[in-house]
């Protein structure tokens, strides 16, 4: 319905001229500023004394659908993140792990090599954002235990529970540290 003499607009662009060439599909334009250009008819609407011509909902439809902006793409199936189960940090505190050799050492010097070992694979932990640790310290008399679970209490991040009894049976413990403490 375009013909050579009309005011046209150009769509997604703030060009307006008037029409001084046709095709079947396209139109040459002078714009306001005397240069000529040319685009696709599809892309550019009547206007008649500033009053834009209003195109039938499905000629506007038909135009929005040949954009490929608009063409829907196809969907891919959505892929769902493996379930991240990362194993914990076990740190086995058997004396005879830590040290070649007890041979000399009283049973304080022992408890304290363990507990400034778990003490310093907890902080380590921390800071690599470790979430869980096991820390294996045996049945025994319960000692090194008690120590520990002194020794944990004083951090205010970490959350002390029993560890899988199937694996670990009652020698040790899980500890939980709480990434973001509030």
């Amino acid at each position: 319905m375009i013909k050579l003499g009309d005011i046209v607009s150009v769509l997604d662009e703030p060009i307006t001229g008037k029409v001084v060439g046709l095709t079947t599909e396209e139109v040459t334009i002078e714009t306001e500023d005397g240069f000529d250009m040319t685009f696709l008819i599809k892309e550019v609407v009547k206007i008649e004394s500033e009053d834009i011509i209003i195109p039938s909902y499905e000629e506007v439809n038909r135009n929005l659908q040949e954009k490929e902006v608009f063409k829907k793409k196809p969907k891919r199936p959505m892929v769902k993140p493996k379930e991240r189960h990362i194993p914990p940090m076990e740190v086995d505190l058997h004396i005879h792990k830590l040290t070649k050799s007890t041979k000399g050492m009283t049973n304080y010097d022992m408890v304290t090599l363990q507990l400034d070992t778990a003490k310093r694979q907890l902080d380590f932990a921390i800071h690599k954002r470790i979430p869980k640790v096991v820390f294996i310290h045996g049945v025994g008399q319960g000692v090194l235990k008690e120590e520990l679970t002194y020794l944990l209490g004083r951090y205010d991040n970490v959350k002390i529970s029993d560890a899988d009894y199937k694996k670990y049976g009652l020698g040790a413990m899980e500890i939980y540290i709480v990434q973001n403490p509030k």
